[in-house]
């Protein structure tokens, strides 16, 4: 690796995804030629981000607290929980929807033949807020991937033992999509047409 600064910006810009050898450049160029101070800002914030963003211990999303702000608000409600398998869907969902509930995060989904199970996806945690919290639905907003599928079904018999009622998103995301690229009013009207999980 190159002891150069410029070259070790390049590499270190490429950790990003889509992020390819012109674009590092682009970026870096424009920086150094246009914009130090946000460069200098870039970096002290990249920082801090790095050394105190950690996952919340409630639903395992981030936050810079023991908790995230979602948890922590009495304006939301603890009968709804929305289970999600990334970071990236809760904004999805918050900037699409005027849902009032709370959230877990799985940071994944089912899939054995990759070697993640339940454990992995903190489905012990789970387990104890439905038993602990008062949650009257869960509301299953996993990708409609196989193992998507799979993992929904999974959380509805979770549900269905502890008498929890499941609703899963509705009509307009696209099988095999994932919530994340999915349009604003696409997701909303998934969101608000959800419908009850069957056996």
């Amino acid at each position: 690796m190159s002891h150069d600064p410029f070259d070790q910006l390049l590499d270190a810009l490429r950790c990003l995804p889509g992020v390819g050898a012109r674009s590092a450049q682009r970026m870096a160029l424009h920086l150094l030629e246009r914009d130090r101070e946000g460069g200098r800002r870039l970096a002290e914030t990249l920082a801090v981000a790095m050394r105190d963003i950690r996952r919340c211990s409630r639903c395992r999303n981030f936050t810079a607290g023991e908790t995230c702000r979602i948890c922590s608000s009495d304006k939301r409600s603890s009968e709804v929980l929305c289970v999600v398998e990334t970071p990236a869907d809760v904004l999805a969902i918050e900037a699409a929807t005027g849902f009032d509930g709370r959230y877990f995060v799985l940071l994944g989904r089912l899939s054995p033949l990759d070697g993640i199970g339940p454990q992995d996806l903190g489905l012990d945690l789970l387990g104890r807020r439905l038993d602990e919290e008062g949650v009257a639905e869960i509301i299953i907003a996993t990708n409609t991937t196989v193992e998507g599928e799979a993992t929904a079904q999974y959380l509805r018999e979770m549900a269905d033992h502890r008498g929890i009622r499941t609703s899963r998103l509705a009509q307009g995301v696209p099988l095999g999509g994932e919530l994340e690229h999915t349009d604003r009013s696409t997701l909303a009207h998934a969101f608000s047409s959800r419908l009850p999980m069957r056996n």
